[in-house]
């Protein structure tokens, strides 16, 4: 896929096999001014090689929320392009360049990302909404067909069935949700999707609070050494 709804948008989404996550890379065709969504520290080189094939000028590399998962590939990529800006929800609490709250937006040439806090799976957590392309990327907080896990890293149920409900299911039905990861093949939804289908967020909120409280999830396998390099933009000295 390379564009959704604005032919004026380049689109990239990326996969990072060991994390299920997805990075994602967009453009303004005219200006080639870019912005890269949670990259991860091993496949910085692959993202880096298609920003320069496609002859784009790197901007901002945007991070949803402090990952325990993987480690961010914004620290890396500041050392290999040090005109690169790190951006990071400001509730996060942890180092970036930018620092951005509800309302803010990114620009990128003639395009920009609307900033929607999105707390609930971690204090930080943004959600970015490009009304051009009818599109919103919610990093871990709405999966497909599922959310972020509550249990840790200043997790709170309520708080992310209230951010999603909000922030995101207000948005029109026929917005496309591209989430922080899928595990299961999947590559993005709907809004209108995601209300009606989602079997933990279409329930009555003190439903979704009891489905989360015993989800009974393992320990992330990359938690120990992510989150300590993720809280100082994946450099650790």
């Amino acid at each position: 896929m390379t564009h959704i709804g604005d032919v004026s948008l380049i689109f990239r989404q990326l996969f990072e096999k060991t994390s299920s996550t997805y990075t994602y890379l967009l453009a303004d065709t005219e200006t080639r001014e870019a912005v890269l969504i949670d990259p991860v520290l091993e496949t910085v080189d692959r993202d880096l090689r298609i920003i320069k094939e496609l002859n784009l000028k790197l901007l901002f590399a945007i991070n949803t929320h402090v990952h325990a998962d993987h480690i961010t590939g914004s620290g890396s990529i500041k050392k290999k392009m040090d005109t690169i800006k790190s951006v990071l929800g400001k509730a996060s609490k942890a180092k970036a360049d930018i620092h951005v709250d509800d309302g803010d937006e990114i620009k990128f040439g003639h395009k920009k990302l609307l900033v929607r806090t999105t707390p609930g799976h971690t204090d930080g957590c943004i959600s970015l909404v490009c009304h051009s392309a009818k599109a919103v990327f919610t990093g871990d907080a709405l999966l497909i067909r599922g959310c972020g896990r509550t249990d840790f890293q200043q997790g709170n149920s309520y708080s992310l069935y209230d951010s999603i409900h909000k922030k995101v299911f207000s948005l029109p039905n026929d917005y496309l949700i591209f989430p922080g990861h899928d595990y299961t093949g999947q590559t993005c939804s709907s809004v209108g999707e995601e209300k009606q289908l989602n079997p933990r967020l279409s329930k009555q909120r003190e439903d979704f609070k009891k489905i989360m409280d015993n989800l009974n999830l393992p320990y992330p396998a990359q938690i120990d050494k992510a989150l300590p390099a993720n809280l100082v933009c994946g450099v650790q000295e």
